[in-house]
């Protein structure tokens, strides 16, 4: 194993990538020296200051500013603003030789070769041998990069290839040159899995790698399928969506949030270098990528792509499509499909495919000529631009989003159905899938003792995929290690005599059947095991309570079923905080409303960095009453010093609530008091969080973990503090900052925190707590205007503000 520590990294080039790479690696806790060119004459402001070229703030003008645009850009590229500190900037003239005390130095300039090559020319003056030097190309030949340069330097350089953006997604392409060590391809695949969470793929040295090659194929071919098939922008966006698993930018909003300059460019150079590619015709641009080019209409940066936002006469916001026959813009048409209609009903996107290539719709027609064309493409593409298939499916996962690889999509339709495909499109797979289906294999993976195999071409038999040691991936685990099921759940033996209880309701809401198997599972696990874990592998941990079932109890006035309902949420959450073994909770994505407050009753959070967690009950016109009221008061309580400073401390947990407060990350959870330094922890690659959930809870039953005790000295402030509050919703409302139904919900939580109107501050217990949570999340649910607000919720999808 190698000794090799990432303490400082060196980025050279500051743009878009190089501040988000930058960013990225100060998010893992890594010193950044960020560097760049000097500007070559003064701006308006610097002259107007009587500034020079040799003021220091001007020489660093450019990486300073590049760095701030990134900082400010939406999405964040960082966990938490205060990590930009582990960035420090400068520039290429003053700062280069500070080089020499980095553990890895990683080019990110513009895509010019002869630009790199003296970039690395520079950099070799002052580097230390030993260290790693990598280039962040995507697509220029790592062959050519590295000419005339020292051995030590040739060992020690290949490609790492990001995609934008760095921090959100998780391909991580390797490139080696033809001196490359073995070590250092080792290390950087580790590093990037471990460290970086990403996914690292080791891709070869030809045009555009992996991600890219396949990527731009894919888009090219749609580009030309919309006019050959007289499909509009929105029917090709509805199609290639999130109905197959893709992002809902889809293709021609993925373009214009990348640049059409940028594709473009990819693809001039895909098709300038791959003369032998036998889809080569479909890298040459059509005729309205051509006139779009002379347009700049580019996308989002030029403020108009295949959409442009506009505002009509009125003040309305709207979205205008461009009309591809006309190249004129026009309003949204809105696209639909007797085929989509068939899988509305099939939950999981890889069942959904043999239905889609089945339709006798234009949709069915798109589906088959377009996963006609993408299967026969990549496996044609092997072994040119690698010899494992697994390796396709893991770039376009990782680094375009897609739910499910070419491979995995043609296992889900049937190889040898794919193969028919091909044939009625007069395309033709490679000669090895016709030898594996031949060889009696009939599909490209396979599950074996928990663990995923692909197809292996030379050896033509399955072989396990290496690395996955560290994962647990529930999917493959669940048929054998199931020990309980129901309608919500699933429960899984994941040995170390720990379990699993795995959400399995739709968008992993909280209803009565999840609770249900949770109790169980806790039972369960006290009875026969040593440690709980609650997690789960889809999009999201969970978005909270089934709203709907509280709306109906509401509307019909059903109080006592509802009571009874939010009882036996809170009483769930008390036995996750008070059983007599371990309870971990692992969080992602989103982790709102009650799948928050499960994760703030566990005795361990272990979190993915990408969790946005949050109460956020107020969005629908009540407060969290499944102890998250009562839990900030709680935490609240444990923080409080003497003197004024209580208050401060409990407003600002009463204002997380209040203000519906959701982290951007698991580290902005820890400053929202959700999760608590010391105890919870962050897992940066969301694949290794299982397993890490289960050896901490491991840990803590080896370690004798003993029930605690229930605790009844909660420090409440009573009066003190209710009136604070009260006073300050009032003045809002007299502002109006909030309607008079907000200031209802603020007092109702206000009321809660304090602990009721006691005359001074008392110790009091956590059930005297939910009591009055419980209480006041009942009264809430009579009001009109909260059930209004639900009802938006529920026709809408996102609350309602009045």
């Amino acid at each position: 194993m190698s000794k090799r520590r990432i303490k400082k990294i060196a980025i050279i080039g500051s743009g878009i990538m190089g501040s988000g790479i930058a960013c990225h690696f100060a998010n893992i806790g890594v010193d950044v020296l960020l560097l760049d060119i000097i500007p070559r004459e003064l701006n308006a402001k610097e002259q107007a200051k009587g500034l020079t070229l040799e003021d220091k703030v001007v020489r660093n003008r450019l990486v300073n500013d590049a760095l701030t645009a990134s900082l400010k850009s939406t999405p964040s590229p960082i966990y938490k603003q205060s990590f930009k500190n582990r960035i420090t900037t400068g520039n290429l003239e003053d700062d280069i030789a500070k080089v020499k005390d980095v553990d890895w130095i990683m080019e990110v300039v513009v895509e010019r070769l002869d630009i790199k090559q003296q970039v690395f020319e520079n950099l070799e003056k002052y580097r230390t041998p030993g260290t790693l030097i990598t280039s962040n190309t995507s697509g220029i030949p790592i062959k050519f990069m590295n000419e005339g340069r020292s051995d030590d330097f040739k060992k020690h350089f290949c490609g790492t290839h990001f995609f934008n953006p760095a921090r959100y997604l998780k391909l991580f392409e390797i490139i080696p040159g033809p001196d490359t060590s073995s070590e250092v391809l080792d290390f950087l695949s580790s590093y990037g899995e471990q460290f970086l969470g990403k996914t690292s793929v080791v891709a070869k040295d030809t045009p555009a790698f992996i991600g890219n090659r396949v990527g731009i194929f894919s888009i090219m071919s749609l580009l030309h399928a919309v006019k050959d098939m007289d499909l509009t922008i929105e029917e090709v966006d509805k199609l290639s969506g999130p109905v197959i698993g893709r992002p809902k930018s889809a293709t021609f909003r993925t373009v214009d949030v990348v640049g059409l300059d940028t594709l473009v460019h990819v693809a001039n150079g895909i098709a300038d270098n791959c003369k032998h590619d036998e889809r080569l015709e479909l890298f040459k641009l059509p005729d309205f990528i051509n006139t779009m080019m002379e347009n700049k209409w580019l996308g989002s940066k030029t403020g108009q792509g295949f959409y442009k936002k506009t505002v009509s006469a009125e003040g309305k916001k709207e979205i205008l499509s461009l009309d591809l026959n006309t190249l004129e813009y026009r309003q949204a048409k809105r696209a639909k499909f007797a085929t989509l209609e068939l899988t509305k009903t099939i939950d999981r996107v890889a069942d959904r495919f043999k239905v889609l290539v089945k339709g006798k719709d234009k949709a069915g027609e798109f589906y088959r000529k377009s996963f006609s064309a993408l299967f026969a493409y990549v496996s044609n593409r092997i072994p040119e631009i690698t010899d494992e298939l697994y390796k396709i499916d893991d770039a376009m996962k990782a680094g375009f989003g897609w739910e499910h690889g070419p491979f995995q999509i043609w296992d889900a339709i049937g190889v040898e159905k794919g193969i028919e495909m091909m044939q009625a499109e007069g395309l033709k797979p490679a000669d090895w899938v016709h030898d594996m289906v031949a060889s009696g294999s009939d599909s490209f993976y396979s599950i074996q003792d928990g663990a995923t195999h692909s197809y292996d071409i030379p050896k033509k038999i399955q072989q396990k995929i290496p690395g996955q040691d560290s994962f647990i991936i529930l999917d493959n685990v669940r048929k054998t290690t199931e020990v309980f099921k129901n309608s919500g759940v699933s429960v899984q033996d994941l040995g170390d005599g720990i379990l699993n209880v795995e959400f399995q309701s739709k968008m992993n809401t909280i209803g009565g059947d999840v609770l249900a198997g949770l109790n169980k599972a806790i039972d369960m696990a006290e009875k026969d095991f040593a440690g709980l874990v609650v997690g789960n592998q889809g999009p999201n941990f969970s978005v909270g309570a089934n709203i709907g079932m509280i709306f109906m109890m509401a509307a019909e006035q059903e109080y006592d079923e509802l009571n009874a309902a939010i009882k036996y949420f809170q009483d769930t959450m008390m036995r996750m905080r008070y059983s007599s073994i371990p309870t971990i909770s692992a969080p992602h994505g989103m982790a709102l409303g009650g799948g928050c407050e499960i994760s703030l009753h566990a005795d361990k959070i272990v979190a993915a960095a990408e969790t946005y967690m949050g109460l956020v009950e107020f969005g629908v016109g009540v407060i969290p009453g499944g102890g998250g009221s009562k839990e900030m008061a709680l935490r609240a309580s444990d923080t409080f010093r003497k003197g004024d400073v209580q208050l401060n401390t409990l407003q600002e947990y009463f204002l997380t609530i209040g203000m519906a407060k959701v982290s951007t990350s698991a580290y902005e959870a820890f400053d929202l008091g959700l999760m608590q330094q010391g105890k919870d922890v962050v897992v940066v690659n969301k694949d290794r969080q299982i397993a890490t959930a289960k050896a901490h809870a491991k840990l803590m039953a080896e370690a004798g973990y003993t029930q605690p005790a229930k605790r009844n000295d909660v420090l409440v402030l009573g009066k003190q503090a209710l009136g604070m509050f009260m006073v300050g919703t009032d003045s809002m409302k007299d502002s109006n900052y909030i309607s008079e139904h907000d200031m209802k919900i603020a007092n109702k939580l206000a009321y809660v925190m304090a602990g009721g109107d006691l005359s001074e501050p008392t110790l009091v217990s956590e059930q005297y707590l939910l009591d009055l949570e419980r209480e006041a999340f009942l009264s809430l649910c009579t009001e009109r205007k909260t059930l209004e607000r639900i009802q938006h919720m529920l026709t809408k999808g996102k609350p309602l503000r009045n």
